[in-house]
């Protein structure tokens, strides 16, 4: 190790005679080794998203004794090895020559001559090219290292003190390890960079701020909240001071939601004490925030200040307030942005006109954004597909999917090229059309055209099927997606479980549920479609199980839920039940909505409780809450099967004063209480306005009323009531029976 060091040494010397005597050579090896290093760009071996590096073999085994410099006393370092790289190393410092330098690929040379003799080579080399400023080879040469890191699954933490070849070479070493920042960051590897910075630190050496810089961007995306925070403000203390370039890199990451309008403001003030002058980029990621947490007038206010006292402004600013308006459902008052925006001098783009497409078209105003579309083609501005797909989704919503298709087709011949999204949309326009068979078509042709249909565009077929059949269409089509690994949408996997409870199907339903609680996605929507289900087969009990299931997975229980189980229970008339849910839901914090005011309304009218009926039907108005029809019938069914018409009909008057809309349902309970008092006079007036309103007795109320007649031994009349039912309604066998 002493020989390889003092080899080491000698050839650092070498190197920086070579440099000092002869400057223009240096500047052509360099221009030879920039250019060459482009050819990286086209290499077999990719490592992420940096450029490659091409295999090289080195040649075979290697027999060399050589004498690589002198010292005063003519003492000579000679290393003697089956296989030595100091030719190659001598050769790439002589000439700085890439070519030469690609020779050391670091699997390669370890394999052929050791992990420690390959490390102090690529550390000389990348070394000697950061003190020549061939950035894009020590970039190449430290990717390598840390590609061979992690595929031997090394510790990488370790590069650090083994690359750095001098602290007192201050310059050299910076270079070397703002490039090894960048490798880490560029890789996902962020806290091998935050490493790499508090090595720098401890070691006194400065890192230059574009590093700096680079890795605070990419924490940035990756969302690392803490070590974005810790380093910027490690950058504050210590150094490299934060530039404008910081600071808008830190005030991005604010405004995408992660602060909130104070904290923003207050690192805008931060960067102007601090002597940094905001950039244009600056000001329009700033007002983009505002626009983001929905102050879209102070941002605008903010863009006059910026222009009356001419700061900078852009396109972007103009932008970003566009979208604020159009997110808020004010596309107009964004049309006068953008006449504003041209008063002063900005030229709108595509994305300008885009936006606004976009806004108006979702408003239904599809007209404005046809006149939009012109308008830019007489601005000279191309629209894009998202322009067009824009308007084409503006016209599907307004359930025009041929005239959409007809416009999609015209693009394809005008030479716009079609993407997913426009395909995605025109068939969810026809899925909503009920136009099943146009969708399949574009499907096939998408897939036809090298486009994968998304999770989504599954979505709206299967959604088209469950609504309009056949059924197992959409099962075909979400196996489809299991079998080709398209990961469904938690909508798609609860639409297919309603449709399974629908049809009975509860077996098949709770697989899918399980398979849903298993990933960890199962929400409110698939718990009440499997309750709802089971609640129908008379299964309340079963359903009552998964409460506890919900409960450990973090989902409350919604009032419909608890409404659905209250009804289930009512309907297998286990009242205590139901009444000790209501309790429950009150205890969970659960505020009942009115229909489970209403299904406790009719439990208690069942049960002949009527006091405690009309008490809970007052407390439900003096909480906000408007009775609806099945509210009042429930409570005037209760009246009349106690026999207290008076009451009844108090709330049946009341129900025409306040246009409550009267059901068959509410006149044939008010029949029933008359008939049971006999009077047939009033039951007969009420089956004649019923007919007057336009609506038809259903076969419960000609039952009621053939029942009735019969008991008082009308046998005319009954038979009256039977053969009118005829005409309309068929009777059934228990009408035939109480008839014989």
């Amino acid at each position: 190790m002493r020989s390889i060091a003092r080899f080491c040494f000698v050839e650092r010397i070498l190197l920086q005679l070579r440099v000092v005597s002869d400057l223009k050579c240096l500047s052509r090896a360099y221009g030879t080794a920039a250019s060459s290093a482009l050819l990286l760009l086209d290499d077999d071996h990719v490592f992420d998203n940096s450029p490659a590096v091409v295999p090289v073999v080195v040649s075979g085994e290697i027999n060399v004794q050589k004498s690589v410099g002198r010292k005063r006393g003519n003492r000579r370092s000679r290393i003697h090895r089956k296989h030595v790289l100091s030719p190659v190393v001598v050769r790439v410092f002589k000439s700085l020559n890439w070519e030469a330098a690609r020779q050391l690929k670091f699997s390669r040379t370890k394999k052929k001559y050791g992990f420690f003799r390959s490390i102090d080579a690529f550390r000389m080399v990348v070394n000697v090219f950061a003190l020549a400023g061939m950035d894009m080879e020590v970039y190449a040469l430290l990717r390598d290292i840390v590609w061979y890191y992690n595929k031997s699954n090394w510790d990488a933490f370790d590069l650090f003190s083994i690359l750095l070849d001098s602290p007192k070479d201050e310059a050299r070493s910076v270079v070397v390890f703002d490039f090894l920042i960048k490798v880490f960051a560029a890789n996902s590897m962020l806290e091998h960079a935050l490493d790499v910075f508090v090595q720098a630190k401890e070691t006194g050496l400065e890192l230059s701020i574009r590093s700096c810089n680079f890795l605070l961007k990419c924490l940035a995306e990756a969302n690392r909240r803490e070590f974005l925070w810790s380093l910027f403000e490690e950058m504050k203390s210590t150094g490299p001071a934060p530039n404008v370039y910081t600071y808008t890199i830190m005030l991005n990451f604010y405004c995408k939601g992660n602060f909130g309008e104070a904290e923003i403001d207050e690192l805008l003030e931060e960067m102007e004490r601090n002597g940094e002058t905001p950039t244009v980029v600056t000001y329009s990621t700033y007002i983009y925030g505002l626009c983001r947490v929905g102050n879209v007038e102070r941002a605008s206010d903010f863009v006059q200040r910026l222009i009356s006292t001419n700061g900078l402004v852009n396109v972007y600013c103009f932008n970003a307030i566009i979208q604020g308006l159009c997110i808020k459902g004010k596309p107009y008052g964004a049309l006068k942005v953008l006449e504003g925006m041209k008063s002063c001098g900005i030229s709108p783009d595509v994305y300008t006109y885009s936006i606004l497409i976009h806004g108006f078209c979702k408003q239904g105003d599809v007209e404005k954004g046809l006149d939009l579309i012109e308008e830019m083609k007489c601005s000279n501005i191309e629209p894009s597909l998202v322009s067009y797909s824009s308007f084409i989704h503006g016209v599907c919503k307004k359930r025009r999917s041929d005239i959409s298709l007809g416009i999609f087709r015209d693009l394809g011949a005008a030479g716009y090229k079609y993407d997913q999204t426009a395909y995605s949309i025109l068939i969810k326009g026809f899925c909503m059309q009920e136009d099943l068979d146009s969708a399949v078509k574009l499907m096939e042709e998408m897939v036809g055209n090298n486009l994968a249909p998304d999770p989504s565009t599954f979505e709206s077929l299967i959604r088209g099927f469950c609504k309009t059949g056949p059924l197992v269409n959409a099962l075909e089509l979400f196996n489809m997606m299991l079998k080709d690994g398209i990961l469904p949408t938690i909508a798609t996997w609860n639409v297919i479980i309603d449709v399974h409870c629908r049809e009975g199907r509860m077996e098949e339903a709770l697989k899918l549920m399980n398979e849903l609680q298993t990933q960890g996605n199962a929400n409110l929507f698939t718990y009440s479609a499997v309750i709802n289900g089971l609640c129908k087969e008379g299964k309340s009990e079963r359903a009552l199980e998964l409460l506890p299931s919900m409960l450990k997975r973090n989902v409350l229980p919604s009032v419909v839920i608890f409404s659905i189980l209250i009804d289930g229970f009512a309907k297998q008339l286990n009242s205590r039940k139901a009444l000790m849910l209501y309790r429950r839901m009150f205890k969970i914090g659960v505020t009942p909505d009115l229909v489970a005011y209403t299904i406790r309304i009719n439990i208690f009218c069942r049960r002949g409780r009527m006091c405690e009926a009309c008490n809970l039907f007052k407390k439900m108005i003096e909480n906000g809450m408007e009775p609806d029809e099945i509210s009042y019938t429930s409570v005037i069914a209760g009246f009349c099967r106690n026999g207290d018409m008076k009451k009844a009909s108090a709330l049946f008057n009341e129900m025409k004063q306040r246009d409550i809309l009267l059901t068959v349902v509410t006149y044939t309970s008010l029949i029933f209480g008359y008939c049971k008092l006999n009077r047939f006079d009033k039951a007969d007036m009420l089956m004649g306005e019923m007919k007057r309103n336009g609506m038809t007795p259903d076969v419960v109320t000609y039952k009621i009323l053939f029942a009735e007649h019969r008991r008082c031994g009308n046998r005319d009349r009954a038979i009256e009531m039977l053969n009118e039912m005829k005409k309309g309604i068929l009777p059934d066998h228990m009408n035939n029976m109480m008839l014989e």
